[in-house]
């Protein structure tokens, strides 16, 4: 196995060469832990993985369930293959090590009450129960393994799980929380428990740092890390050049990827090309329980041969959906930080996005393309017909800028080394 090289969690950069890794313990062997796993809209965390297997540690995929629909990209498919699911331990073993751990560890029972009551819908007492039977089934797991270290994506039910393997005796844990989700319902969530309870909270932008210390004491405040999601530049080392046009023969050809649910705020973008007069194309990637809303707005503005609806692509076809595109579109309400928009920047396309969440962190508004406020959709026809006007050169000039941009901030390397120095900073605490 190889050593294990520290990074330093500011920069990423590795702080001992191979001449010095002697003294440096073995492989840190961690658990990852998603509710569904994995997931066409999740491919950020399978490139977080496999970054950290990259850099020499150990990681076990742990998922509560599969994902119902179809996996179009091989990679997941693969992670499939690569992930052990709770709940196919079957529903006689869940209640039997459900019982077998309230009778060894009262206090995990406890919480798990406690955090039902305050739960509310969805999240109420039973609904704990089933995330601590799932908690127990986990922590035999990571016993077994000798697992030293738990690490959840999201702060909903995946870090109700690991921080109840906690308590159950189990490793410590820590988990990323993107948003919005955790933003909209932090008491329900029980957010500042398990922020108390974890060896080190991740957020993903300066902006989700920010809102973790609405529910932290300021003297925790240095157990709030930032880590972003990454790309692989690898992926995009050779940005194909913008389609003809935009301009009187050729529409500005857009493009936005992302589930269609109601924060994503593609609806918007609907009424937004209804109002705008410039020569548009919009090809909508992704799928959702939105969809049957979506193409009936279409068809009522009379958008639909102006409007490609391709259904979820694997990786490839998102690079080729976007080396189709002259701009990437986000009009989204609710936000963490959004991966598509790292790619869209990655390919050397210049974006149209709204001022919220992490956004402006990685946006220069005029630099990287054009920013808007959430919900207005005036502001962002209007947004569509300047694009639509500018130039090729300058385009391409701007997709130049955002793709520099990202590569700097976002590589998902350097962002899986910082993850892999906390684990090892924290892991005896």
């Amino acid at each position: 196995m190889l050593p294990f090289r520290r990074a330093d969690p500011k920069t990423g950069k590795t702080l001992l060469n191979k001449r010095q890794t002697s003294n440096i313990r073995p492989i840190i062997s961690v658990g990852y832990v998603i509710n569904t796993y994995p997931r066409p809209s999740q491919t950020f965390v399978r490139r977080e993985i496999r970054a950290l297997e990259s850099l020499g540690l150990s990681v076990r995929r742990f998922a509560m369930r599969r994902e119902n629909g179809p996996l179009p990209d091989a990679a997941d498919r693969a992670e499939q293959d690569l992930t052990e699911y709770v709940l196919d331990a079957g529903a006689l073993r869940l209640a039997r090590t459900l019982i077998l751990a309230a009778l060894r560890s009262p206090q995990a029972l406890r919480a798990a009450i406690r955090t039902g009551r305050a739960g509310g819908p969805g999240r109420g007492v039973l609904r704990q129960m089933i995330y601590l039977a799932e908690a127990a089934v986990l922590a035999e797991r990571c016993k077994s393994l000798g697992l030293t270290h738990l690490h959840a994506h999201f702060g909903t039910n995946s870090a109700d799980v690991v921080r109840y393997v906690r308590l159950l005796d189990g490793p410590g844990y820590s988990f990323t929380v993107h948003g919005p989700e955790e933003f909209d319902a932090p008491a329900a969530l029980s957010l500042g428990a398990k922020i108390a309870e974890a060896r080190f909270t991740v957020a993903v932008s300066a902006f989700g740092r920010s809102q973790l210390c609405r529910w932290a004491p300021g003297g925790s405040w240095d157990r709030l890390q930032i880590v972003h999601c990454g790309i692989d530049p690898a992926a995009f080392a050779e940005p194909a050049p913008l389609p003809p046009g935009p301009g009187p023969d050729h529409p500005l050809r857009l493009v936005t990827i992302g589930r269609f649910a109601e924060q994503k705020g593609q609806l918007l973008l609907i009424e937004a090309m209804a109002q705008c007069p410039a020569p548009l194309h919009l090809t909508l990637v992704g799928d959702g329980p939105l969809a049957p809303a979506l193409r009936a707005a279409i068809e009522r503005h009379g958008l639909g041969n102006r409007v490609a609806l391709p259904g979820w692509l694997d990786e490839a076809g998102v690079r080729r959906a976007l080396a189709q595109a002259h701009v990437m579109v986000l009009p989204s309400f609710a936000e963490g930080l959004p991966v598509v928009l790292m790619e869209a920047m990655a390919a050397a396309r210049p974006s149209i996005a709204t001022y919220i969440a992490g956004i402006p962190e990685l946006m220069v508004d005029g630099q990287t393309g054009w920013m808007v406020p959430a919900g207005d959709a005036e502001a962002l026809a209007k947004s569509l017909a300047q694009a639509a006007a500018t130039p090729a050169a300058q385009l391409a000039q701007m997709g130049q800028v955002a793709r520099q941009r990202v590569l700097e901030r976002h590589d998902v390397r350097t962002e899986a080394a910082k993850l892999a120095a906390l684990f090892e900073a924290y892991q005896q605490n």
